[in-house]
């Protein structure tokens, strides 16, 4: 079964990441990349990903009767949380996607303490037969 795990961020967080220092940024760091290797070790990462914050993104959008596409900033300015990295993974249950979102959640922040940050778990979709 596919999931995709999202992990949002918001104002809060990026001034929570800002009072941490080099060490504890460190040991965030090297968290998600020990989680990564274990998840591929065990053939259930399909893709990992962190994200650039709001300020880069891009809404695209074709022109009716073709042009140029129309380029404006977004996903939009009065948004308070942004998806800040994903995990698409392909696990043998619910309660296994669950477990994995439960421990992102606790990766390190500031000494060290689990951050216990919400976590977003969504099934990735099959196409329907045609």
């Amino acid at each position: 079964m596919k999931y995709m795990i999202l992990m949002n961020a918001n104002a809060e967080a990026l001034k929570h990441f800002g009072t941490m220092g080099a060490a504890d940024f460190k040991r965030h760091v090297e968290f998600m990349r020990t989680l990564n290797d274990d998840l591929q070790k065990r053939g259930e990462l399909r893709v990992a990903e962190g994200l650039t914050g709001p300020e880069d993104a891009r809404i695209v959008r074709a022109r009716e009767g073709g042009g140029a596409p129309i380029v404006t900033d977004g996903p939009f300015a009065e948004g308070k949380e942004f998806l800040a990295g994903f995990w698409i993974v392909d696990v043998a249950s619910r309660e296994r996607a669950i477990e994995l979102a439960a421990y992102i959640s606790t990766a390190p922040g500031k000494d060290g303490a689990p951050m216990n940050f919400p976590v977003e778990l969504r099934p990735v979709g099959e196409a329907p037969p045609v």
